[in-house]
């Protein structure tokens, strides 16, 4: 009781002086980083209500193209809060000896086979022997190098000279590929720019073909491991709000999509609006995040250790609550 009196003595003390309020007095900004694209889609409506002062918390937002830039800002400590592949979380964990938590996962299955429909035809996994498939960097590289390994397709090139999905997108419907593995809202972006270009594989459903079902799991929040001790009750209300700025974007995605683009998640809403229905966008906690984590990660270890950082996250990644 002591104590509870001294802080409120100094904070009616900060307040009452007139005097500017040191970091003691007031919580420093939450600073929040996103990628462009699926796993920064949930974040729109809680971008937009910080914006208008509707917030609990005081944050601070940037949206970036390159997951490289993010986890950087993470081990600098110039990030308190992040979307970020699931691999590449399990990574920063690993290579910062613990130095995040995950939060909540975000986004499921988002990746698509899309075939030029005039050069090749693909009807399953077993078609594609012989052929080159060109496919992102990092994450879905990783992602479909496992999922062809399972299926004993074996004899299938994996090109990734496109690093970026943005960059394979434009290969693809300017007719410089014809097979290409893309995350949505890429995969919308690059129909609507060549007729030719279908959707030929839901890789989720290939997935859940041959690995226990829902256990593709693409996208998640993490926070560095400082800021969850040193401000769990900002973290328990960042999740409450980035939980209800998700569901903004289930329930009415017209809206959502309008948000998204006005806070640069993404550049065009109306794309946003239909390719929202193949996001997958999910909102996971506690201890249902940690078993589809621990089950998705199990996989990719066996497939490509490298992929998630060389070993498999201790039980301290988790944020259960």
């Amino acid at each position: 009781m002591k104590r509870i009196a001294s802080l409120l003595l100094a904070l009616a003390l900060c307040l009452g002086l007139g005097i500017s309020v040191p970091a003691a007095c007031a919580a420093e900004p939450v600073n929040v980083m996103v990628l462009n694209g699926t796993t920064g889609f949930g974040m729109a409506k809680l971008i937009s209500d910080a914006g208008a002062g509707e917030s609990s918390i005081d944050y601070t937002f940037s949206v970036e193209t390159d997951a490289s830039v993010v986890t950087a800002a993470l081990i600098s400590g110039d990030c308190d809060i992040a979307a970020l592949p699931t691999n590449a979380a399990a990574a920063v964990y690993n290579k910062t000896e613990g130095g995040v938590r995950l939060l909540a996962l975000n986004t499921l299955g988002v990746l698509y086979l899309v075939a030029n429909s005039q050069a090749v035809t693909v009807d399953s996994l077993a078609d594609l022997a012989g052929m080159t498939v060109y496919v992102p960097a990092q994450n879905p590289s990783f992602l479909f190098r496992a999922l062809c390994q399972q299926a004993g397709v074996e004899d299938v090139t994996v090109d990734d000279t496109y690093a970026q999905p943005a960059d394979l997108r434009t290969a693809l419907a300017a007719g410089e590929v014809d097979l290409a593995v893309l995350p949505e809202p890429m995969v919308t972006i690059a129909c609507a720019a060549n007729d030719k270009l279908a959707v030929a594989l839901d890789l989720t459903e290939q997935w859940d073909s041959v690995f226990p079902a829902d256990s593709l799991v693409q996208g998640c929040v993490v926070a560095r491991t400082d800021f969850v001790q040193g401000r769990p009750e900002d973290v328990d209300a960042f999740l409450e709000e980035y939980g209800q700025s998700i569901q903004y974007l289930t329930e009415d995605p017209a809206d959502a999509a309008a948000l998204i683009e006005q806070t640069g998640v993404f550049t065009n809403a109306a794309v946003a609006e239909k390719a929202i229905g193949r996001c997958n966008v999910c909102f996971i906690t506690g201890d249902d995040m940690r078993a589809d984590m621990e089950q998705f990660l199990d996989i990719l270890f066996t497939a490509a250790p490298e992929s998630i950082g060389g070993k498999l996250p201790d039980e301290d990644f988790y944020y259960v609550g």
